[in-house]
């Protein structure tokens, strides 16, 4: 069995929702439903996306929580029923040992999703990024672990 992870930039535009999600789901449809096994830090935007089609494919669903105040701290009103939806419908909710949200605890995070998966989905324009435990410096982690990474960056796609 393969598993999957998602990193991925949280301020995508609205018309590139609809375009990520589909170049995801194309990726995933690949893969037998038994044989879906998707891990996610749950942030909104790209790991929503992931997470959702995961679960909507059939597969299962490991949230990887950065801290224990993640969710009342960090993810914010429009996002909060999508949050907790994921939530519930996840076959396993890990949450790293910090208390609060932190670069740290997004870095650990990251690399919890980096030792469970075989292939990195990136949802990224290709920038260098500046804060640890960014979609960069994910990347640039597998690739250095020799982990697979599909770069998903749809024509069209930006950030808001």
């Amino acid at each position: 069995m393969t598993s999957y992870g998602i990193t991925g930039h949280i301020n995508l535009t609205p018309d590139t929702v609809p375009l990520v999600d589909r170049a995801v789901r194309d990726l995933l449809a690949r893969v037998a439903p038994d044989e879906l096994v998707g891990y996610s830090c749950l942030a909104a935007g790209a790991d929503a996306i992931f997470a959702r089609a995961v679960l909507d494919l059939g597969g299962r669903l490991v949230a990887l929580l950065p801290s224990a105040d993640y969710g009342e701290t960090k993810v914010g009103p429009n996002y909060r029923a999508g949050f907790e939806d994921l939530i519930a419908r996840a076959d396993e909710v890990r949450v790293m040992p910090f208390r609060r949200a932190s670069e740290d605890a997004y870095a650990a995070a990251n690399d919890a999703l980096l030792a469970a998966v075989d292939v990195v989905f990136a949802v990224w324009d290709g920038r260098p990024g500046g804060a640890r435990g960014g979609t960069a410096e994910v990347v640039a982690k597998a690739r250095a672990a020799g982990t697979r990474v599909h770069v998903v960056w749809p024509p069209g796609a930006a950030r808001g």
